[in-house]
């Protein structure tokens, strides 16, 4: 259907807004927001983050931090702006290069970006463009935001073992020999500037905790109770879970345990005093999101143009044939896409901005091979996370080489690319595998 038309004119007119304000992803990833925005901004995630990394023995430092990292990503970008500093203050203090430690933080925040043991605000997000492309072949297609939970939780344990690896044999053998100055020399540890970050919890701080802690169990046993039971009230009709209140309402939920446990800890800690301060906190996770507005704008009208033009069904199913022809299946296949997806996010470093352009042309495509969209997003999540940290085109890059320089004062762009190489090859080689032989063992990659 040629849009360039008078009459495609009139319904692009008639549709901009409305293709904006129904884009699936952008009401999950605001609801989902509110609620974190209140645990971050009462401290909540900061404290437990704090907690997590200065509990850990010497000899599990290292695993710690990066499991630290890959598990921030629920917090979106908190992991960036807190972790990564935090880790180099640690382990300056420790007596190791602060460089090792940072480049360690930063594999678990953004190598490991898809992986974690809870579901976050990427979930929701990258759902909601899978649907609206699944939707482009079969109108009934829905994709939930937990379709890939178990296979990113078993992933999690897996990159900490892997980025330990690469940290101990690679990475800390560079630096260890050299003075955080950059000169050579024996590490010796001293005081960072920033070393406030890594104080000790305060007794307040404390408290806090434990309240969060005691509302998190609380919400954990009204999910329990509402889904065990064959009559739970989380259950669907017959007792089915997959369709049922608790696949449909994982943002809500994901906003009601946030906001409960943020207050909680608030209230405990005195970090919260008054309804204000619980809306100051979902205001400002709202001001974090100028940019993906602007970006959900456009990707609503790409892929509501893909729709009505019928270019992705068509890209779809040529491509579809053309494997087919090639005999271009399988695990061979799936790891090409997953390659595909790496090179890409060299180039372009938004998880979202690249789904909102490719699932339209993938999506419809693997479908029609016979691959679920879950599996899709699952592989391109992969590829997504894995070039991150040597991507410059990734937003936080420049933060990254900020911190790198308070302790060496010539790292550059190949200093901090030549550092997080080994985190990527060594991420997406063994990352892929597993995914690969979780799929030949018909494993199911999340609820669903």
């Amino acid at each position: 259907t040629n849009l360039l038309t008078l009459e495609g004119f009139h319904r692009i007119l008639r549709g901009l807004v409305r293709n904006f304000t129904e884009f699936a992803p952008l009401g999950t990833v605001l609801v989902a927001l509110l609620g974190v925005g209140v645990a971050e901004g009462s401290g909540l995630i900061a404290a437990a983050m704090r907690l997590l990394v200065n509990a850990a023995p010497r000899a599990l430092l290292t695993p710690t931090v990066i499991f630290a990292g890959v598990m921030s990503n629920m917090a979106s970008e908190l992991g960036y702006v807190l972790l990564v500093p935090l880790a180099a203050t640690i382990y300056l203090a420790a007596g190791r290069h602060p460089i090792v430690g940072m480049a360690a933080a930063f594999a678990g925040v953004s190598g490991g970006y898809s992986a974690n043991l809870l579901l976050g605000t990427v979930d929701p997000l990258l759902a909601g463009f899978t649907q609206a492309a699944a939707q482009l072949v079969d109108k009934a297609a829905q994709v939930n935001p937990a379709c890939n939970y178990w296979f990113m939780a078993a992933s999690t344990p897996l990159l900490t073992l892997v980025g330990t690896w690469v940290t101990e044999k690679i990475v800390a053998p560079r630096f260890e020999t050299r003075r955080p100055d950059g000169t050579t020399g024996a590490v010796v540890a001293e005081t960072a500037s920033d070393e406030t970050t890594a104080r000790p919890l305060t007794a307040l701080e404390k408290r806090g905790l434990a309240a969060a802690g005691v509302v998190a169990l609380l919400f954990v046993g009204f999910l329990l109770l509402g889904t065990i039971p064959a009559t739970g009230y989380l259950r669907g009709a017959g007792g089915d879970l997959l369709k049922s209140p608790l696949m449909d309402g994982i943002v809500a939920l994901i906003f009601g345990s946030a906001l409960l446990c943020g207050v909680a800890y608030g209230v405990a800690a005195k970090t919260i005093g008054a309804d204000r301060d619980v809306i100051r906190g979902m205001s400002k996770s709202m001001e974090t999101l100028a940019g993906y507005l602007v970006l959900v704008f456009f990707a609503a009208q790409f892929t509501r143009f893909f729709e009505w033009s019928g270019l992705g069904l068509i890209i779809g199913v040529k491509c579809a044939g053309a494997l087919r022809e090639a005999s271009f299946e399988g695990p061979v296949l799936l790891i090409a896409f997953i390659l595909v997806t790496a090179i890409f996010n060299l180039f372009m470093g938004s998880a979202s901005a690249k789904w909102a352009l490719m699932a339209p042309v993938f999506v419809p495509m693997f479908l029609l091979l016979g691959y679920r969209p879950e599996v899709v997003q699952c592989a391109y999540r992969i590829g997504d996370s894995c070039t991150n940290v040597i991507s410059p085109m990734m937003s936080y890059f420049a933060l990254i080489i900020a911190f790198l320089q308070r302790y060496d004062r010539t790292a550059g762009i190949g200093t901090l690319v030549s550092t997080m190489l080994p985190y990527s090859v060594a991420f997406l080689i063994t990352w892929s595998a597993f995914f690969v032989g979780w799929i030949a063992l018909g494993l199911p990659l999340g609820f669903g």
